[in-house]
């Protein structure tokens, strides 16, 4: 059952088509407008003003910090995996994406506890199967994960980093697998959970400080919080057909949602902006890329 959660407050009103990838780093929100291929930082203050960082040509799935190198950025962009400099250059680690059989590009991506990046990739006209994960080691090397996705979102690690979670949306499905700590390897996925076209589709998502799984649902205006075991415990409605991403700021009790234009008929200031909703629960912030 879905409970009103009132009030909700449109942090930034809605300016994006499609606002992504929602992460806390270093006391600041940082999210993407991933078709536009901009990054934006928003600084926690009285009078909360986004601030642009980077504008690319190219569409910007998600970002992750690079540890020790506060204005560098590992991202999930264009065809592959690349290094944003302050300047706004990409230096490209690989572009596995020019090497498939459709036009893709890649989506959402975060970084895990021991320092990995991981991000989606998906077909523009979302042929079914044609998206992969991958896997950057702090080497630079990029690996193909998964394959057989269609449009993966997450992925979102528990504390440990032994588990992940990763969305394809467009099956409608949450999958988990074990992360081997030393290596990133990853056990065949198993099905969390399995959502009914009704309900929406499955996109970004975070980990609580509790161990329990926080969903945006794109098509059901909608988060859903699951406990490890499965159980669904919470539903929140928002004031928007497509929450895209969640991110849960540590020892804040609130959670920040993005949210899309991009397909909305009649969008409001709600459709393609930021929100912030009072929640009891507590999360952590981004972790980062251990790389060069």
């Amino acid at each position: 059952m879905a409970i009103p959660t009132e009030p909700v407050m449109v942090v930034v009103d809605g300016r994006y088509e499609l606002a992504e990838g929602g992460r806390w780093v270093d006391g600041r929100y940082v999210y993407v407008d991933i078709l536009s291929g901009r990054l934006f930082e928003l600084r926690d203050d009285a009078s909360p003003v986004p601030r642009q960082l980077a504008a690319l040509d190219v569409p910007l799935g998600a970002v992750a910090p690079v540890y020790e190198r506060p204005r560098a950025w590992i991202a999930a962009v264009g065809t592959g995996i690349a290094l944003l400099t302050t300047d706004g250059a990409l230096e490209w680690l690989d572009r596995p994406e020019d090497r498939t059989p459709v036009p893709s590009r890649m989506n959402d991506g975060v970084a895990d506890p021991a320092g990995r990046f991981w991000a989606g990739s998906m077909a523009y006209d979302g042929t079914p199967g044609a998206g992969s994960l991958y896997r950057t080691d702090p080497d630079g090397t990029v690996v193909r994960a998964l394959d057989g996705l269609t449009i993966p979102n997450g992925p979102a690690f528990t504390a440990d980093g032994t588990t992940m979670y990763l969305a394809d949306t467009a099956a409608g499905t949450v999958l988990r697998c074990h992360v081997d700590p030393v290596s990133g390897g990853l056990s065949a996925p198993t099905t969390f959970a399995r959502l009914r076209e009704a309900e929406g589709s499955p996109d970004g998502m975070t980990v609580d400080e509790e161990g329990c799984l926080w969903v945006a649902m794109w098509g059901a205006g909608a988060i859903r919080r699951y406990h490890p075991d499965g159980r669904l415990l919470r539903t929140l409605t928002v004031p928007a057909p497509h929450p895209t991403s969640v991110c849960l700021p540590p020892g804040d009790n609130r959670l920040l949602v993005t949210t899309a234009r991009h397909g909305v008929k009649n969008p409001t200031a709600a459709s393609g902006a930021v929100l912030s909703i009072p929640v009891p629960a507590g999360g952590t912030a981004a972790c980062s890329w251990r790389g060069r």
